[in-house]
C-alpha cells in the first residue's frame, strides 16, 4: 500500500528542515561539507599557475555542487509549510544567493566569485550543534542596530557633510601648490574620507604647513567620531538586555525563557 503524498512531504520536511533527528543533522552537516569543498574549490581555482587538467577537474566538481544544491533548494522549496514563506524568508534568500552565481557567471563571468555567499550558511551550525543561546543573543544584536538605525543615519548625514567641508577646505590651502596632489574637489573629498576614518593610505599627502596642520586636526578628529556608532548600538544593546525577564517557560522543556527570546535556550524550541 502507496504512503499518501503528504506523509512523504512530512518525512522529507523532517529530514531537510529538522535537526531533532538523526537523518535531519547528518542532511544538515552533508550540506556544511558540500559548502566547505565548493569553498576550497573557488579558493584554490583562483591561483596562479594551475595546471589545466585541475581546473577542469576543479570545474566538474563545481557543477556537480552546483546540481546538488539547486536539487536542495527545489526540495525545501517543495516540502516548506509555506513556500512563499520559504522562499522569501531570510534562510530561503540566503540559500537562493548559495544556488544563483554560478548560473549568473554565464551572463557575467566574475558572478561566479560570488560563490563565497555560500558561506553564509555556516550560520546554520548553530542550529545543528544546537547553540540556541547564541541565536538568541544574534536576534538581541539585530534588534539593538534596527532601534539604532535612525540615529547611526543621521550620524553618517553628519559625517558626510563633514567630509564634505574637510575636504573643500584641503582644495583651497592646497590647490595651486607646487607638487600638490589636491587638483580638484572630489580627490580633497577623498583624501577627506580617508584621513578622518584613520585609514591613511598615504597617496595623497599635504605639502603645506597650514594643509599639514589642518590634516593633524582631522586626523584626530577621525578617532572621535569612529566611536559614536559603537556607542550608540552598544547603548540599545543594554537597554535590551536589561528588559525585564518573561514570566513564562518553555512550552517543550519548562525552561525558563526571557522576553527577548526566540528559541528555547535548552532545548530549541521556536518560541
Amino acid at each position: 500500500m502507496k504512503k499518501p503524498q503528504w506523509l512523504k512531504k512530512e518525512r522529507m520536511r523532517a529530514v531537510i528542515f529538522g535537526t531533532d533527528t538523526p537523518a535531519g543533522r547528518a542532511f544538515d552537516i552533508a550540506v556544511l561539507v558540500a559548502i566547505i569543498v565548493s569553498l576550497v574549490i573557488l579558493f584554490v581555482e583562483s591561483l596562479q599557475g594551475l595546471p589545466p587538467a585541475v581546473k577542469q577537474i576543479f570545474k566538474i566538481l563545481e557543477y556537480v555542487l552546483t546540481v546538488l544544491f539547486t536539487i536542495e533548494y527545489i526540495a525545501r522549496i517543495y516540502c516548506a509549510e509555506s513556500r512563499r514563506g520559504y522562499v522569501f524568508s531570510s534562510w530561503g534568500l540566503i540559500d537562493l544567493m548559495a544556488v544563483l552565481p554560478p548560473y549568473l557567471a554565464y551572463f557575467l563571468p566574475g558572478a561566479r566569485y560570488m560563490l563565497v555567499l555560500r558561506s553564509i550558511r555556516f550560520l546554520r551550525v548553530f542550529r545543528i550543534l544546537r547553540l540556541f543561546s547564541f541565536i538568541n543573543e544574534g536576534h538581541l544584536l539585530l534588534r539593538a542596530i534596527g532601534k539604532s538605525f535612525h540615529k547611526i543615519a543621521v550620524y553618517f548625514l553628519f559625517v558626510f557633510v563633514l567630509v564634505i567641508c574637510l575636504g573643500t577646505l584641503m582644495f583651497i590651502i592646497e590647490s595651486g601648490q607646487p607638487g600638490s596632489s589636491f587638483t580638484d574637489i572630489g580627490t580633497s573629498i577623498y583624501w577627506a574620507i580617508t584621513t578622518l576614518s584613520t585609514v591613511g593610505y598615504g597617496d595623497i599627502t599635504p605639502v603645506t604647513f597650514v594643509g599639514r596642520l589642518f590634516s593633524a586636526f582631522i586626523m584626530l578628529l577621525g578617532y572621535t567620531l569612529i566611536a559614536v556608532p559603537g556607542g550608540i548600538v552598544t547603548a540599545s544593546f543594554i537597554n535590551e538586555t536589561n528588559e525585564p525577564v518573561k514570566d513564562g517557560h518553555c512550552p517543550r522543556c519548562d525552561a525558563k525563557v526571557r522576553k527577548q527570546d526566540k528559541f528555547c535556550s535548552q532545548c530549541g524550541e521556536k518560541l
